[in-house]
């Protein structure tokens, strides 16, 4: 209903205070209306799947330094020793076979999910996971690792120190353990994080 001023038979003042007020209910209205819609919008990649968009997995060879006597024994870990020797001979140190006793390296595998849309630059997390004989990777440091896809392209490079779930620490009396160790005997794990490099 559209009230007019011959309806209401209201002074001049009266009739402009009812049409304010009802411009100010029909506001009122019109914003709850956009409110309403607002709250009830998606994003279209929340609701709908894109064919060919997917994550995609990648996985490395590398090699973690710096551990503190509890890396492979190279004695027994044939690929630690010679991926160690290939990586000295590659930054020009030549050293023999029998000048390497060290239990400070360890071989790990690095697997990472890189998520569809990255842009290069961004940082992605990786699992770094023990392939020898060593008992822990805490403390250690990742080497340049890359990161390989399905199609044996590289799609990202990991380095750095890496962060360990658990530990545990023994003294005369007391024993300290933080989360969750895994099982003697079975491979140790670590995370850290990689940066995306171009494909």
């Amino acid at each position: 209903m559209i009230i007019t001023p011959i309806d209401t038979g209201l002074p001049r003042c009266g009739r402009v205070a009812l049409r304010a007020f009802t411009a100010l209910v029909a506001g009122i209205g019109m914003l709850g209306i956009v409110l309403s819609t607002a709250e009830a919008s998606s994003r279209i990649k929340d609701i709908v799947t894109i064919e060919g968009i997917r994550d995609n997995l990648l996985v490395g060879y590398g090699l973690v330094v710096g551990l503190n006597g509890t890396g492979d024994s190279l004695a027994d870990g044939h690929f630690t020793k010679q991926s160690l020797l290939a990586m000295l001979d590659r930054l020009g140190v030549k050293p023999t076979e029998t000048g390497l006793d060290s239990e400070n390296v360890a071989a790990v595998m690095v697997t990472a999910v890189l998520p569809p849309f990255s842009r290069q630059g961004s940082r992605i997390d990786v699992t770094v996971s023990a392939l020898g004989d060593a008992e822990s990777l805490l403390g250690g440091t990742l080497l340049v690792t890359p990161l390989l896809g399905a199609d044996g392209e590289v799609y990202s490079v990991a380095q750095g120190q890496l962060a360990v779930g658990g530990f545990t620490a023994a003294g005369a009396a007391e024993t300290v353990t933080k989360g969750v160790l895994p099982a003697p005997g079975s491979p140790t794990a670590a995370s850290s994080s990689a940066r995306l490099g171009s494909r």
